[in-house]
């Protein structure tokens, strides 16, 4: 299906954790009521594990939004509530935000070349940037269930065009578990949350889980059916 894809140069094609930044563009409350390719709720949510993954992880994250005054819409607000040292990038109007040099700049500034990158909708608002960035010679990987579009085709359309410049399509659970990298750590429940933003039947993995872990404590049967 996607005979382009790039080889980095011949780069290990995966995330680097020491390289990496997380770039949320127009996660923006009036954008996501024009998404029809996914449930809006999901995609808030895909959204929201991504600013806790890069949270927990320690990388930088950047974000940007389109005129938020205007029917755009501001940036959903679990953007800085997680990561309320996020650098923010206003825009004057540029649909593509790598045309705006302070946008690129912030990027730069972090000395990282590998962009986790997500954007709302997909086929403009993620689709260009990534391209450009691409092209500028950085590492993209997008994060399709955390951006949105109007049509199923408009995403299908995007996503080719985008895999032909090099950009690598991912989802948010495979960020998760590439930055999390091991179970054995010391935060693993932390991480557990975090998946149940991404991966959403997860939650239920976890629940189930618990009740395990409750039930031999108490050295009794345990019945999946219950619920108390």
């Amino acid at each position: 299906m996607f005979e382009n894809v790039a080889n980095f140069n011949g780069q290990r094609p995966m995330i680097d954790i020491d390289d990496a930044v997380m770039v949320l563009i127009d996660p923006q409350s009036g954008l996501f009521q024009l998404v029809e390719d996914m449930p809006r709720t999901h995609l808030r949510t895909h959204v929201v594990g991504l600013a806790k993954t890069a949270k927990q992880a320690g990388i930088p994250a950047i974000t940007t939004a389109s005129v938020p005054q205007g029917p755009n819409g501001p940036l959903i607000p679990e953007i800085k509530e997680i990561l309320p040292d996020i650098t923010y990038i206003p825009r004057r109007g540029e649909i593509n935000a790598w045309e705006v040099p302070e946008f690129r700049e912030a990027i730069a500034k972090t000395g990282r070349k590998t962009l986790i990158m997500s954007g709302t909708v997909t086929s403009v608002c993620l689709a260009l940037p990534a391209i450009s960035a691409v092209a500028d010679g950085y590492k993209v990987f997008a994060v399709v269930d955390a951006s949105g579009t109007y049509s199923k085709m408009a995403e299908e359309i995007a996503l080719a065009r985008m895999v032909q410049a090099g950009v690598v399509p991912v989802d948010t659970s495979m960020v998760t578990a590439e930055l999390q990298k091991t179970w054995h750590r010391e935060d693993d429940l932390v991480w557990a949350d975090i998946f149940s933003h991404s991966f959403l039947a997860y939650r239920e993995l976890m629940e189930s889980y618990a009740r395990t872990v409750e039930a031999v404590k108490k050295d009794e049967p345990w019945d999946s059916r219950r619920d108390d």
